[in-house]
C-alpha cells in the first residue's frame, strides 16, 4: 500500500493502532518525512538513572496523543515514524551503567583514576564505548538525512546527540544550537567521562561548524561553566532562568523575550531539548530535576515564533525523559515530540 493510499484509509480520530508505528501512524521510515532515531543510552548519568527507557516509554505513551495540531492542518499526513529501538545499544548501556556506578562510588570515596588501575580501566572502557555510540548515531542519522528526511533524536541521556551534531556538520557549513535545558552542560569530561551527559555542549562546541550556542532556561551550573560562557567571545549566549523570570516579574512579556532569543540565533538551528528545561512538575522523574523552568506551551510558543521568523530548524532532539511509576513523564514527552516534529517539518517546508 502506497503512502497516499494509507492516508486515504487512515482515520486520525480513531484509537491508535499499537501494531503501527509511533502515534499509531501507518507510515514506515521510508514513507515518513520526519524520522525519529531512538537512542536508549544512559551510561554517564550522574544522579538518577532510567533515561535509557525513555524511547520505549514515549513510543508506548504516544498512542494516547490526539493527532489534531492547532497550528498545522492535517499535520499527521506529513508522516512521522520511529526507527527500531536498538536492543544492542540498550543492553550495552545497562552493562556499562553498572560499571559507571561502581566508578562514581569510588570517586565519591576520594579515589582517583590516575592512581587506581580499576577506575582507569572502567574510565577507558566507558570513554571508548561512548565514542562508538556517537559513531553509531552519526551513521544512523546520516542514513536518513541522505534520504532527505528531517531527523529527530530521542534519548536517552543528553550525551546522545553528539553524533547527530557531527552528522549535521557534514551537511551544513554553519549552524547554531538552541539548547533548552536546566543545565549548562559545559563541563569538561565530567567525572572523568569525556562524553558525559554534562559535557554535551562542551563537546558540541568542538565542532567548528557550530557557529553559536544559545542556551535558554539554564539554572544549575558551576563557576567553570560561567567562565566558559564569559570567555566565549559571543559564541555562547545564555538566557538564564533567573533572568527570564525577573524580566517577566518586571513586566516583560514572554513574546518579547522570545524575540530576544531569536535575534541571537543564526539562520540554521539545531534544537537540543533536555526535558529538565521544563518545570519539574512536568518531568518529575527526569535524571536531574531542578526547581524553576518552563511550561510546555512556553517552549512550543518559542518554536512557533522561530518557524514564523523563517529561520530553519534543521533537526532536533529530546532527551532525559525518564518513566516513573506511571506514564506522566512519557506522556508529556510524547506530546511535545509530536508538536515539535510538526513544527520542524513546517520549518523545512515539508508541509
Amino acid at each position: 500500500m502506497s503512502k497516499s493510499e494509507k492516508i486515504k484509509k487512515f482515520d486520525p480520530n480513531n484509537l491508535g493502532d499499537k501494531n503501527a508505528n509511533i502515534y499509531g501512524l501507518p507510515f514506515t521510515t521510508d514513507e515518513a518525512e520526519v524520522v525519529i532515531v531512538p537512542v536508549p543510552w544512559e551510561v554517564t548519568v550522574s544522579y538518577s538513572a532510567g533515561t535509557a527507557k525513555g524511547p520505549k516509554a514515549v513510543f508506548d505513551a504516544s498512542f494516547q496523543v490526539d493527532l489534531y495540531d492547532p497550528k498545522i492542518k492535517d499535520a499527521w499526513k506529513i508522516g512521522l515514524a520511529m526507527d527500531k529501538i536498538p536492543k544492542e545499544i540498550h543492553k550495552l548501556s545497562n552493562v556499562l551503567r553498572k560499571k559507571a556506578e561502581e566508578y562514581i562510588g569510588m570517586l565519591e570515596d576520594g579515589k582517583s583514576a590516575t592512581s587506581n588501575p580499576k577506575m582507569k580501566k572502567i574510565q577507558t572502557e566507558i570513554n571508548g564505548e561512548c565514542k562508538n555510540m556517537n559513531a553509531w548515531v552519526k551513521q544512523r542519522v546520516l542514513h536518513f538525512m541522505n534520504k532527505n528526511k528531517v531527523v529527530a533524536l530521542l534519548g536517552g541521556d543528553h550525551s546522545t546527540p553528539l553524533g547527530m551534531i557531527q552528522a549535521l556538520s557534514e551537511k551544513h557549513k554553519s549552524f547554531g544550537i538552541l539548547q533548552i535545558d536546566a543545565h549548562a552542560d559545559l563541563r569538561d569530561a565530567y567525572e572523568g567521562f569525556e562524553f558525559s551527559h554534562a559535557s554535551i555542549m562542551f563537546n558540541a562546541l568542538k565542532v567548528k561548524e557550530v557557529s553559536k550556542l544559545v542556551q535558554v532556561g539554564i539554572r544549575d551550573y558551576c563557576e567553570a561553566e560561567v567562565d566558559i560562557i564569559q570567555k566565549s567571545k559571543g559564541r555562547i549566549k545564555t538566557f538564564f532562568d533567573r533572568d527570564i523570570k525577573h524580566n517577566e516579574y518586571n513586566g516583560k512579556s514572554w513574546a518579547k523575550i522570545c524575540d530576544d532569543i531569536i535575534k541571537e540565533l543564526p539562520d540554521k538551528i539545531y534544537l537540543s531539548f533536555d526535558i529538565d528545561g521544563l518545570d519539574p512538575k512536568l518531568c518529575p522523574n527526569t535524571g536531574t530535576p531542578v526547581a524553576g523552568g518552563f511550561e510546555a506551551e512556553q517552549i512550543l510558543f518559542l518554536i512557533e515564533k522561530i518557524v514564523e521568523s523563517k529561520k530553519t530548524i534543521i533537526a532536533f532532539d529530546i532527551n532525559e525523559i525518564t518513566p516513573g511509576a506511571d506514564e506522566w513523564d512519557a506522556n508529556v514527552g510524547a506530546r511535545l515530540l509530536y508538536r515539535i516534529a510538526n513544527l520542524v517539518a513546517k520549518s523545512n517546508k515539508k508541509v
